[in-house]
Order: C-alpha cells, then structure tokens, then sequence
C-alpha cells in the first residue's frame, strides 16, 4: 500500500470521528456579533497583535527599563508602565486560544500533528510556518494592526486602509500559492 493511500485512510479515520466543522456562514454571523459586543462593551474592536506588543515591551521593562524608554515601538506598547494584565487585549487572546482547545475537545480534534502534503517534511512545514508567521507579523506592524484588528475592526468600520490592506494579504497569499501549491499535491 503506498503512502499516499495509507494517509487517506489514516485522514479518513480521523474524519470519521470528529464531529463535522461549523457552518462558516453561521460562523461569520457569530463572529460579526461578538465584534458588535466588543464595540459596545468595550468601546473598540477586536484585535490580537498590541497584546503581544503590550507583554513584550512589559517583559523587557522588568529587565531593561532605559531599552524601553529609547524604543518608540515598546514605549508606545507600554503605556507609562501598565500592567500587560490589564490590557484587555490580553484577555481576549488568552480567550481565543482556551475557547479553541475548548472547541476543538468538544469536537474529538484535539492531537498533536503538522498538517502537510505528501511532498514536505515535518521541518520543512514547521520552518514555512514560522516564516510565513514572521513575515505576517512583521507586516501586522506597518499595517498597524494584525489580520484581525484590521480585517474585522477596520473592515467593519470601513477605513480605506484597512481595505487596502486585506486586499494585499489576499492578493499576496493568490500570488504565492502557485509557488507554494506543490508542497500539498
């Protein structure tokens, strides 16, 4: 039996087990709606990259203060010395990351794999994780805003930039896709 057959039937296995993914529209619907709280009950939209910023700059302010005071980038994220605890953004990713272990336990996917093609090791998939991770999250900072904060708090508030900036991602993820598509087939 090849290896190729061997992983359709493992995946097929696992598949049968797992209850079935959400509705993405109803998805949408939901996520729309916890943007719409998030505008009421905290005056602001959802984001996730000025929690990582506001740890960082917190974690280095212990260790170097004077780094932080020099760096426009970690001053700004560190706000005159708040703790990073009490940054809501904070919470909200820590939420985003039990709400999904909590829902992938609920429907039987909780594992620990790298989802690849046939043609890519394990490292060489983690190493283009990492990659694509490092460039987005580069790119999260001269945009001002990760996929999240610009995508769904600016899309919804229909800033231009915002706009801009999701048709970029799109239009880059279609460009590289081509060089990237033999790894999955």
């Amino acid at each position: 039996m090849s290896e190729l057959t061997q992983t359709a039937e493992i995946k097929k296995a696992e598949t049968d087990k797992a209850k079935p993914y959400w509705n993405p529209y109803l998805s949408g619907i939901g996520l729309g709606l916890v943007l719409l709280l998030a505008f009421i009950v905290m005056g602001r939209g959802l984001g996730a990259s000025g929690a990582f910023g506001s740890v960082i700059a917190s974690g280095l302010n212990a260790v170097a203060p004077q780094h932080v005071n020099s760096n426009e980038y970690l001053k700004e994220n560190f706000e005159g010395g708040v703790n990073p605890l009490k940054d809501w953004l904070v919470f909200e990713v820590i939420g985003v990351i039990a709400g999904g272990f909590i829902s992938g336990a609920l429907a039987g996917r909780i594992k620990i794999t790298t989802f690849k093609g046939p043609n890519i090791s394990n490292g060489k998939r983690l190493v283009f994780a990492l990659l694509g991770g490092a460039i987005m999250g580069f790119g999260a900072k001269l945009a001002r805003g990760c996929t999240s904060g610009q995508a769904l708090t600016g899309g919804a508030l229909l800033n231009l930039g915002s706009w801009v900036f999701m048709l970029c991602v799109f239009a880059g993820a279609y460009a590289l896709a081509y060089f990237m598509r033999r790894q999955w087939t």
